[in-house]
């Protein structure tokens, strides 16, 4: 007997159904196969083992035919096959097992008989309805039996044909589990897709050190960078070469840099005033009628050197009041104006015709001051030619009031003000050219590529020169433009800019300070590792550099990124220093912010240059800007006192306007003027401590009034030396005591 191995499938569906046949050879109970032709008359069953010898020994093709034609798979495969007899339960009758004691197998024959015809005798051959009924539900133990052996006649072909449905059904259960599969795939994807990435990156770091060529395609699919540099020999490399003429002051700039006032005046230069002062003079005739005064050039600078001098002092968010006080302010203040004279001016200050801007503020914001910065913005580039690098950014003045393109930038300490694009040059800070952005047009959209178009637009004019910006500005029509002018561009990328391509962006398992460059024929990209946390890197774009060179720094920083760092601070430096002595004034008006900032940028550009013609001005000093700054404030208010008919009221600033007047009445020009520097810059004319000549350090008793009155005083007289109180004092104006010198406080003994 072989084995017979079966599916749980096939056990299931038996025990469910009993009356189902689990495989052809349930039908053959009896002798393993139906009765043949061929088999022998007694109906023994033993037809089936002669003709298996037969086969072994090779019978006829008759006897092959027959063989074809049946299977033993319980089928009938001739008609004259005679189907064995079943019981009432439907189990076939089996000779062997219902043979009659005679031995002859006729019992089984009779036993169908007698419960066909519904005997019920004794003992295992006669059982009741209920039991036949109940053995046709349940099948019995040797059914089971059956369904693990089978007979060993059965032939390799039946093996054969199980194996088969064996297999259908192994195929059933792989379909199942392909179908969960798949649905674990779909999870999978994603980090497949990861793993992929990072292969990628890890092959073109491979790739790269390697040194093969390996091409990386832009988001946009229009640029096409190189893993390795493009060699760049034989072609003139721009911005390389030194330009024609020397950075520095231009020509004019040296010829006119005479001293602090002629240096300030090429860039607030008398077409400017003009413009001023009839803005000014208009609004003042109007608001006061035959009553205003007019405002003329002396006027004007004058109001301009105490507006630096405020800054030089600190005295930004300092009170008007305060600093006109007569015992706490500054006696330059009151010896060059009246406050009142000061706050009218600051009122009535106009750079446009207010009764006309309606029209001209339609179609331009800038309509307030659009004249006034014309004139003052196009000298800037005429007195100074940058160096090699030049910085683009944006510089935000402060200011909170009411303006129609007022900008909030949170980055920024003062966060709302008036933004202006400045270049710059990288070294000096000079301010080369600068623009207002007015923000969108009114009622149209947002301007598209603004950064480059401010980009081109502030350096233009220049060639040879490597521009450095921040990635606002910096794309690679950028830096494809700039080329033409024959200017380089180094500047950090946005990383959604579509130009760069995707190997770049993402830092995967890269290690901290690696960098990864891609190139094409004019320009390099390198994207740096600067720390660990975040794993965020940084892009930057050159056309100056052709190849990817590393520093020997423990930062491995690549040389692109050291002159980014080396060069971008351009115009936070201009920042910082117009803001340290800015003249600034607390105001509602917009026009006048922008009009202090045209004060501090030309004060500090004409520093720079004043600085570069004389070289050795205070030499090894630290505090040239503000020394500077103060010379230019007093030389501007020092002709606006000279003409002053009423002396201020407090010694020390009367003491200032009559030192002022001796210096005006000199005949020779050249000398006043050499002799108002000097006066200026004299250490000994400290204005805001200034003490009367021949005062004592120490506070003693009056010496010509009585003891008794105890009059204590710092007075002492000039001529003999005494204490004297204010009373024993007798004043002179400086011109009657002209024979006693330049006294800052006049006094004479009466004993004299």
């Amino acid at each position: 007997m072989t084995a017979r191995r079966f599916t749980i499938s096939q056990i299931v569906k038996m025990l469910v159904d009993p009356a189902r046949d689990a495989s052809p050879s349930l039908e053959e109970r009896g002798s393993g196969r139906p009765r043949r032709k061929d088999a022998s008359p007694s109906g023994v069953g033993t037809g089936g083992t002669e003709r298996d010898e037969r086969e072994r020994r090779g019978g006829g093709e008759e006897e092959e035919a027959e063989e074809k034609g049946g299977s033993g798979r319980g089928r009938p495969r001739h008609k004259d096959v005679v189907a064995a007899p079943r019981f009432a339960d439907g189990r076939v009758v089996d000779p062997a097992r219902d043979a009659s004691p005679s031995g002859v197998g006729t019992g089984g024959t009779e036993r169908y008989e007698r419960e066909r015809e519904g005997c019920s005798g004794g003992g295992e051959d006669h059982r009741s309805a209920k039991s036949i009924a109940t053995a046709s539900r349940f099948p019995r133990i040797q059914d089971f039996e059956m369904l693990f052996r089978q007979p060993s006649g059965r032939g390799e072909e039946d093996e054969e044909d199980d194996e088969e449905e064996e297999e259908d059904e192994e195929v059933d259960e792989e379909d199942e589990e392909e179908e969960v599969d798949e649905e674990e795939e779909v999870d999978e994807e994603e980090e497949v897709d990861e793993e992929e990435d990072e292969e990628e990156q890890e092959q073109e770091a491979a790739a790269a050190s390697r040194g093969k060529r390996r091409t990386l395609l832009s988001k946009n699919g229009e640029i096409s960078w190189s893993s390795t540099p493009y060699d760049r020999a034989g072609r003139p490399a721009p911005g390389i070469a030194a330009p024609a003429f020397a950075p520095g002051p231009t020509a004019y700039a040296k010829s006119h840099a005479r001293d602090a006032a002629s240096t300030f005046r090429m860039f607030v230069t008398p077409a400017v005033e003009r413009i001023v002062l009839e803005m000014t003079n208009l609004e003042g005739s109007r608001k006061y009628g035959d009553g205003w005064k007019g405002m003329d050039e002396t006027d004007l600078r004058a109001y301009m050197g105490l507006l630096i001098l405020a800054g030089v002092y600190r005295s930004r968010g300092e009170a008007l009041s305060s600093l006109w006080d007569a015992e706490s302010g500054r006696a330059v203040f009151r010896a060059t104006m009246p406050l009142k004279r000061f706050h009218s001016w600051s009122r009535l200050l106009r750079f446009d015709d207010r009764e006309t801007r309606g029209e001209r503020r339609a179609t331009d914001k800038l309509a307030a001051v659009r004249e006034v910065w014309e004139a003052w913005v196009a000298r800037l580039p005429l007195l100074y030619d940058p160096g090699p690098e030049v910085t683009v950014d944006e510089q935000l003045v402060p200011f909170r009031g009411r303006c129609p393109f007022r900008q909030y930038m949170p980055s920024k300490p003062a966060k709302y003000g008036i933004k202006l694009w400045v270049a710059c040059d990288a070294r000096s800070s000079y301010a080369w050219k600068m623009q207002i952005y007015t923000g969108k047009p009114s009622g149209g959209r947002p301007e598209k590529n603004l950064g480059t178009r401010v980009v081109l637009d502030v350096t233009e004019g220049l060639t040879g020169r490597n521009v450095t910006c921040d990635n606002f500005f910096t794309s690679y029509e950028l830096a494809r433009l700039l080329l033409l002018r024959n200017n380089t561009v180094v500047g950090t990328v946005r990383k959604n800019k579509p130009e760069l391509p995707a190997a770049l962006l993402a830092c995967g398992q890269r290690p901290v300070f690696s960098s990864m460059f891609a190139f094409t024929p004019d320009a390099t990209l390198v994207s740096y590792l600067p720390k660990k946390s975040g794993k965020k890197n940084v892009v930057l774009l050159s056309t100056k550099h052709a190849r990817g060179d590393v520093s020997d720094r423990a930062d491995a920083k690549p040389l692109v990124v050291l002159d980014y760092n080396r060069n971008k601070g351009g115009v936070d430096n201009l920042d910082k220093v117009v803001g340290t002595y800015s003249c600034r004034r607390m105001t509602a008006r917009w026009p006048l912010v922008v009009f202090h900032n045209m004060l501090d940028v030309s004060a500090y550009d004409a520093f720079v240059i004043w600085r570069e013609v004389h070289p050795d001005w205070m030499p090894g000093k630290r505090n040239k800007r503000r020394v500077f700054l103060e010379l230019l404030g007093k030389a501007l208010a020092y002709p606006f006192m000279e003409r002053r008919k009423r002396l201020p009221r407090t010694e020390a600033s009367a003491a200032i306007v009559a030192k002022a007047a001796r210096v005006a009445s000199s005949s020779d020009a050249a000398a006043a003027a050499g002799a108002c520097e000097a006066w200026a810059s004299s250490s000994s004319l400290c204005f805001e401590t200034a003490a009367p000549r021949g005062g004592a350090s120490k506070r003693k008793r009056c010496q010509i009034c009585p003891s008794k009155k105890d009059s204590k005083t710092y007075t002492v007289c000039n001529g003999c030396n005494k204490y004297i109180c204010k009373g024993c004092t007798l004043a002179y104006c400086p011109m009657c005591a002209d024979a006693e010198g330049p006294l800052y406080r006049l006094c004479r003994c009466p004993l004299d």
